[in-house]
């Protein structure tokens, strides 16, 4: 099946039909396509207002939500810092994270930071931590679908995402007439975490890399997610379940002059849960490539040094 068949799945599908359309676009690209996903549409605009109206702040006022000893955990990431792993140039964009507020006490607050909020554009707080409740809800119960999928029982993430490392992305990607040289907006990359849900990849620009080495588009139709398996899902599904390099070309002239906005969730499992291959996606055919069990933690930062967000 040509990767221009990308399927658009509905998530108001009864949920074993969900199950076995998204495990097998999975399988097949590690990409699907999702409509009726349940974040609501009019909080989805504001948030779009919202986004543009920080970016739009002076740089200097920016620079005062960036902390480097977080690793771009929390706030404010400039523009250049990021690099795609084995990239010889950084990612044009800046971006903001926006992660879990932790209960008072939490064993986790040692690896996952407390939120950084700016002082305007007004109601940004408010917005986006009702938006990441949104994200965070669907991302269950698409994850709840890909356990079915995989012979488990339905509720078997529900333990490895409470008080997850989720985190929320605002991204910025600047016009770039001019810009000259091998750098790109987003270099080829596979993400971190178990699933990403992608919103603003209506704009040109996202593409996969398929099995047979090409690059090919991927625009879903106006307010669907693209959603894509993250490495962690792929090392616990023994590789089962692809984790699909992706990257976000540069415009054709005619767009450079233009911004682009897009804001993925990264649904990650809480800092100490042992990643440890499913026993159902061994075989004699797919050994286990992965023996030694690792901490999502451990995976997080090592992979966050590979990318240079971590010295």
């Amino acid at each position: 099946m040509p990767l221009s068949s990308l399927p658009i799945l509905s998530l108001a599908d009864d949920a074993a039909s969900f199950s076995k359309s998204i495990g097998d676009s999975f399988r097949t690209f590690g990409f699907a396509m999702v409509k009726d996903h349940g974040i609501d549409a009019s909080l989805i605009d504001r948030a779009w207002q919202l986004t543009e109206a920080f970016f739009a702040l002076p740089v200097e006022e920016k620079l005062r939500y960036h902390n480097a000893a977080i690793a771009g955990a929390r706030g404010y990431t400039p523009f250049g810092v990021e690099i795609a792993k084995d990239a010889k140039a950084h990612d044009l964009k800046e971006f903001w994270h926006i992660g879990r507020d932790l209960p008072e006490g939490s064993p986790l607050a040692d690896s996952m930071p407390p939120n950084v909020w700016p002082d305007r554009p007004e109601g940004f707080r408010e917005l986006f931590q009702e938006l990441y409740a949104q994200f965070d809800r669907t991302g269950a119960t698409i994850l709840s679908r890909i356990a079915v999928y995989l012979g488990l029982e339905e509720n078997w993430f529900d333990a490895g995402i409470e008080d997850g490392n989720s985190v929320m992305r605002l991204l910025h990607y600047p016009p770039l007439e001019g810009v000259t040289g091998e750098a790109i907006r987003a270099g080829a990359h596979g993400d971190i975490n178990l699933i990403t849900l992608l919103l603003g990849a209506e704009e040109a620009g996202l593409e996969l890399l398929t099995k047979e080495g090409a690059w090919m588009s991927a625009s879903p139709p106006p307010g669907a997610l693209v959603i894509n398996v993250g490495d962690m899902l792929e090392r616990l599904t023994n590789h089962v379940l692809p984790s699909t390099i992706h990257r976000v070309r540069n415009p054709d002239p005619e767009r450079a002059r233009f911004s682009r906005y897009s804001m993925p969730f990264f649904l990650h499992l809480r800092s100490d849960f042992p990643i440890v291959t499913l026993p159902q996606c061994i075989t004699a055919d797919n050994p286990d490539r992965y023996p030694v069990s690792i901490t999502a933690d451990d995976f997080l930062q090592q992979r966050l040094r590979e990318i240079g967000l971590k010295k």
